[in-house]
């Protein structure tokens, strides 16, 4: 088990040197720099500019400090916010981690019951209702989704309970302070992942329900329930074990836009401006920050995986 996890991790370090050089070298390719759209400096005030920020250096060079810096921790100073990108996003990522976190669980939790459900009541209204659920999700983009949740849900059916003993239905259009705040980008963001959770879980749950050992569990007089969550969950889920990883690379990177139409002070905010304004290192930051975050998710999948089912690792050692 000492091997596999070794291996995996060696992987994972190289994925995130390839994703800071690649990050650090498609920045560079970029029309124009950091400080092109401002027409008030003066080219020996550019030049200062670019001195104090490191670009006057070789491009060779410069991608050695940024290295160096981030192996030290140190994302940089932030051409547009002339602060250092570690403090941002100190202060920002906190919020979008809340709504990830809130986003991911509601769509595990809500992927698997509805998939299993729909399984278990294969070829009835609840099934059919599932799917057809699960198809508007993963064919809605969750920006749309935020926006049809904001105008539909925020807006009209608020304006229908005001005054009412409904009221408490009525939920904030933008804003993340309250709980209520929370819900709907939580699940505007979530949406689209618990509509591919489910459709994975039903599959996966009618492959194992068809298998042979549940049929004897059920000649052997087991109770339905306990065929259902002692067995057929149990295995159905390794399936649903291998998309966590990938899910929660969705649902954190498509953070981005659901803060911004929520109004939301996480770190999408902050990388859309930066693009524009070419801050090199908070596109870096927040792009090796991000992508640390979700390789280390993919890593604890692999090694949860490998826990769950011997057969991964024992596969991954005889290949050396």
């Amino acid at each position: 088990m000492s091997k596999y996890i070794l291996k995996r991790t060696l992987y994972a370090l190289l994925t995130l040197w390839a994703l800071a050089t690649i990050t650090f070298f498609i920045m560079r390719l970029l029309p124009g720099d950091p400080f092109i759209g401002d027409k008030a400096l003066t080219a020996t005030a550019k030049a200062a500019m670019n001195a104090k920020y490191g670009l006057d250096k070789p491009v060779g060079v410069q991608y050695l400090i940024f290295m160096g810096n981030l192996l030290k921790g140190d994302m940089g100073l932030s051409t547009h916010y002339n602060r250092p990108v570690n403090t941002i996003i100190a202060q920002a990522f906190p919020y979008s981690f809340d709504l990830g976190i809130r986003a991911l669980v509601f769509a595990v939790i809500g992927g698997i019951f509805a998939g299993s459900l729909a399984a278990l009541y294969r070829g009835t209204w609840v099934d059919t209702t599932t799917m057809i659920i699960s198809i508007v999700g993963v064919s809605i983009p969750s920006f749309i989704m935020g926006a049809l949740m904001q105008y539909f849900i925020a807006l009209k059916l608020g304006a229908a309970v005001t005054g009412t003993a409904f009221a408490f239905l009525k939920l904030p259009v933008i804003g993340f302070t309250t709980g209520k705040h929370k819900i709907l980008p939580a699940i505007a963001l979530g949406f689209g992942s618990l509509a591919t959770l489910a459709r994975l879980t039903r599959t996966s749950m009618l492959d194992v329900l068809s298998q042979d050992y549940i049929k004897t569990a059920k000649a052997k007089g087991l109770s339905s329930a306990a065929i259902t969550w002692r067995h057929a969950l149990r295995n159905a889920l390794l399936q649903v074990v291998t998309v966590l990883g990938p899910i929660a690379a969705a649902v954190l990177t498509g953070a981005f836009v659901v803060e911004n139409i929520f109004n939301i002070p996480g770190m999408g905010k902050f990388f859309v401006q930066s693009v524009g304004v070419r801050d090199y290192s908070m596109i870096a930051g927040t792009t090796v920050f991000y992508g640390a975050f979700l390789v280390v998710a993919n890593l604890l999948v692999d090694i949860a995986y490998g826990v769950i089912d011997p057969r991964i690792r024992l596969s991954a050692s005889a290949k050396g």
